[in-house]
């Protein structure tokens, strides 16, 4: 599993000159006022609480359940007398200083290791950065044994959320709430209510009657999908803030499309009724497929960090190759901060879509166009790209222009020319005038109401699934009519799927409109080739460019200057043409992907036993127990006689499990 650092800033002591230290201090008279939840999961690192007491609280009520005390070792201080960091420990961590007395107590130590450290965040959170669950003694919760710490830990003081909502306002139930770490791990089981008073920019704006149609969503998928995951991110005040979904198949297809994701937030930009983010891939077709939701309260580092962490975990924390999003700095944070692997890109068709908005007040508008048009398209090598928009700016005087600045400073993020070795599954378009269209699009409009996009969402499902369905039928029980009978397309006429293939063969009838290919001489393996290529200018005038195309025999590799290979997952014409020049009859297999080949079986259904679930991670062990758990809780209830036998069995299910505890002890 990949491994994703949650942490925004450093967490060693390196800063330990702006701190005072105060160990080994009880702290008896906090009673938490938060609501932290009953029977908590273990501490995990990248779990946030709203104050340090918080924090204390939760690790006291998790000692209680196990059966240990908590002290805590020590606490950090700025200079201003701000805490930043604690490190709380297990009651025996440790060993006292040796007594001079004559009847000395007897040492209750162990040096116990078990412990949590904790730090104040840039966002005024306070997150777990370590975590140590083993103890070098034995823990017994019906011990019966008394902790200092547990003194004021009462049944009164374990209470739900407090709500911010008007009277008669509705309210959800919460089945739970999880705050995800990067590495799949999971913490507060967190049961309340949450309204819809959306007074404040930190809660999800919700209408009148949206907070049934979000429950009556989430139960429906729950009931019908025992794989469904969805996570609830609630506000100081209780009230949701963010939320996450995704289904079994979606969940599985990434397993096959893991490559490239898009993150589309259009309808946060563009100030859509339903702030919809959603998590595209691209199947074996070329066709979009779903990943994932989250409806967010707003656009900001916070809101899309937890959605990002939420993503990855129900991914078995396993990040994309390549991630595509819109131009933005909020973005571009969050990226780096839950994806640092992964090759982050900017779309290049949102790009161009706003360039009459940003652009359209300037003298001479059509000849900027035009030529940032060039610049983008028509560069070849990042000194070309360089020099024509040099060029432009310089000619057109908007060398001032901020959205202009903007761009160049991000252009290895979105200039073709910068983005040749990153692997984008052709859902980065480097065709001009290509048009975006949404997964949802024709379900979802600007002024949807969030409770007719959430009826919908299950037919914008379905409709794409009978269209991948209808593709994987043609693929497999014909062929698409081949253009010529080149033995290239011949060869992955027997194994890419039809829409592929037809893209394949536009490549295969343009190698013969390149030309002229000779090499240059070198003592290296590698020779390089130019190619070049005559197309039409404007309908009627020919015009040819040259395309440098590195080739070494001996180990079948090859490269081609115009990166189509990265960009859309199949040989340009420019390869093609060197291959047959030097006699190669078939596509190196290195250059045929499994992910576009219509011989293998997909299934979209998750199977646990084969390692659709990490069982070392507690976040999927409580999701896939507890969907199993509602299945029973559902069909246990519709009669006495069900009634009778589900608590029975339950019974028997707590007894063996007890006896496993008494066991591992």
């Amino acid at each position: 599993m990949d491994e994703v650092s949650l942490n925004t800033e450093p967490v060693g002591d390196d800063d330990a000159d702006d701190f005072e230290v105060v160990g080994d201090c009880a702290m008896t008279e906090y009673v938490g006022e938060t609501g932290i939840a009953q029977n908590p999961l273990p501490p995990a690192v990248g779990m946030e609480f709203e104050t340090y007491e918080d924090v204390y609280y939760f690790y006291n009520c998790y000692a209680k359940e196990q059966g240990f005390g908590v002290r805590v070792s020590n606490t950090w201080y700025r200079k201003s007398k701000e805490k930043y960091r604690g490190k709380l420990s297990c009651s025996s961590a440790g060993f006292k200083k040796k007594s001079e007395a004559n009847r000395p107590r007897p040492e209750t130590r162990t040096g116990c290791p078990a412990m949590i450290k904790f730090r104040l965040m840039e966002t005024k959170r306070w997150r777990i950065i370590e975590v140590e669950l083993e103890h070098n003694h034995l823990i017994s919760p019906t011990s019966g044994k008394f902790y200092k710490s547990h003194k004021q830990i009462g049944l009164g003081t374990k209470r739900a959320l407090q709500l911010d909502a008007a009277e008669g306002v509705p309210k959800i139930r919460l089945f739970r709430t999880v705050i995800i770490d990067a590495e799949g791990n999971g913490d507060v089981d967190v049961n309340g209510v949450f309204g819809n008073n959306f007074s404040s920019s930190n809660q999800l704006k919700l209408k009148p009657g949206d907070a049934q149609a979000v429950q009556n969503f989430f139960c429906r998928w729950q009931l019908t999908d025992p794989n469904f995951f969805n996570v609830v991110d609630l506000n100081e005040k209780g009230c949701l803030r963010n939320l996450f979904w995704t289904d079994t198949r979606s969940r599985a297809a990434y397993s096959y499309f893991v490559d490239v994701v898009s993150i589309d937030t259009t309808c946060l930009t563009e100030k859509y009724d339903v702030p919809l983010v959603s998590f595209i891939g691209v199947n074996h077709h070329g066709q979009s497929v779903l990943l994932g939701c989250g409806l967010l309260a707003g656009e900001t580092i916070e809101s899309y960090t937890w959605l990002f962490r939420a993503w990855l975990t129900c991914m078995l924390g396993r990040s994309p190759q390549s991630i595509i999003t819109d131009q933005c700095k909020i973005l571009q944070t969050a990226v780096a901060d839950v994806f640092p692997r992964s090759y982050h890109c900017f779309s290049l068709p949102c790009i161009i879509q706003k360039v009459p908005e940003k652009l359209q007040g300037l003298f001479d508008f059509e000849a900027i166009r035009l030529a940032l048009h060039r610049s983008i398209y028509h560069s070849l090598r990042p000194e070309e790209f360089e020099t024509a928009w040099e060029a432009m700016i310089q000619r057109h005087g908007i060398r001032e222009h901020r959205w202009i600045q903007s761009l160049y400073e991000d252009r290895r993020r979105w200039a073709p020319v910068y983005l040749k070795e990153a692997f984008l599954s052709g859902l980065f378009s480097f065709q001009q005038n290509e048009v975006l269209t949404s997964y949802f699009e024709g379900y979802l409009g600007k002024n949807t109401p969030l409770k007719e996009f959430l009826d919908k969402y299950g037919q914008a499902l379905q409709a794409n699934y009978q269209l991948e369905a209808l593709a994987d039928m043609e693929s497999r029980n014909s062929s698409c009519m081949l253009k010529s009978r080149c033995y290239y397309e011949l060869q992955l006429s027997k194994l890419y799927t039809n829409e592929i293939l037809r893209k394949f063969g536009q490549e295969v009838e343009g190698m013969y409109a390149c030309f002229s290919t000779k090499h240059v001489g070198t003592d290296s393996p590698v020779v390089t080739y130019i190619v070049k290529e005559e197309f039409e200018v404007d309908g009627s005038r020919k015009d040819s460019r040259a395309f440098d195309v590195l080739y070494n025999a001996s180990e079948m590799e090859i490269l081609c200057a115009c990166g189509l290979f990265n960009s859309r997952g199949y040989l340009c014409r420019h390869i093609l043409n060197v291959l047959n020049q030097n006699g190669v009859e078939e596509i190196p297999s290195q250059y045929i992907l499994s992910r576009w080949r219509k011989d293998i079986k997909r299934s979209y259904v998750l199977d646990h036993s084969c390692g659709g679930i990490d069982i070392n991670n507690p976040v999927h062990r409580y999701d896939h127990l507890y969907k199993r758990i509602v299945q029973v809780v559902e069909n246990g209830r519709k009669s006495q006689d069900r009634y009778k036998l589900t608590l029975q069995a339950l019974d028997d299910i707590l007894s063996k499990l007890h006896l496993v505890e008494d066991h591992q002890v």
